[in-house]
């Protein structure tokens, strides 16, 4: 252990920041991106089925595929792999959020709007709160994903613990393949426990119980 990081520790710990790094930014804007589009398609159930399938559809698409088109056209700059990630990150929060809301009781909405509340003060003090356990079940899972695809930023030269699995797997080194598999285990689950402390945070006990 004490030779592996003599090796590869300030290698180890680049590729730990950079992967950081990417998932974070990442996430941050396909979050604000779903969230957004979640409210608007929740605002027109037509459009809705239209367009989730269309998502859907291009979720399917390998992400080494769409990573290597963006490094096409874009370059070998970090925002090639933030695009790419932060677009897979969008579906799972998207369809989240678009659920949550649709599945608010009417009887809620017309509660609030029985109590003078405009379409917007219901969407933001009943929807989106009584919304929150869809919403951050995506989150968590949007971000364990990403931790997963952003291995793939690797192969395109952009860094993170992808280079440690790939350079492991190049050179037969087991130990090498472990260091960069075994962080990327615990940042997912560092980050999840992240969600998981929100979902205390932000949700009262009863509506917790609404989505695990």
């Amino acid at each position: 252990m004490s030779t592996f990081f003599d090796l590869y520790g300030t290698r180890l710990i680049n590729a730990i920041g950079t992967h950081f790094v990417y998932v974070t930014v990442s996430v941050l804007f396909g979050f604000l991106i779903a969230l957004t589009l979640g409210i608007l398609l929740s605002r027109a159930p037509g459009l809705s089925r239209i367009v989730l399938p269309i998502l859907s559809v291009f979720q399917t698409i390998p992400g080494i595929v769409f990573i290597g088109l963006l490094f096409l056209y874009i370059g070998m700059v970090p925002i090639t792999a933030i695009t790419a990630l932060g677009i897979y990150a969008v579906f799972p929060i998207l369809k989240n959020t678009y659920v949550g809301i649709i599945e608010v009781p009417q009887d809620y909405k017309d509660a609030a709007k029985g109590c003078g509340m405009t379409s917007f003060q219901t969407l933001v003090e009943v929807e989106i709160p009584m919304a929150l356990p869809f919403i951050l079940s995506g989150l968590r899972m949007s971000t364990v994903y990403t931790v997963s695809w952003a291995v793939l930023a690797a192969m395109i030269g952009l860094g993170g613990l992808g280079e440690i699995i790939y350079a492991g797997i190049m050179s037969n080194n087991n130990t090498l393949i472990l260091g960069g598999a075994i962080p990327c285990a615990l940042m997912a689950i560092v980050y999840s426990q992240l969600v998981d402390g929100l979902r205390r945070l932000l949700i009262p006990k009863a509506l917790r119980r609404a989505t695990k």
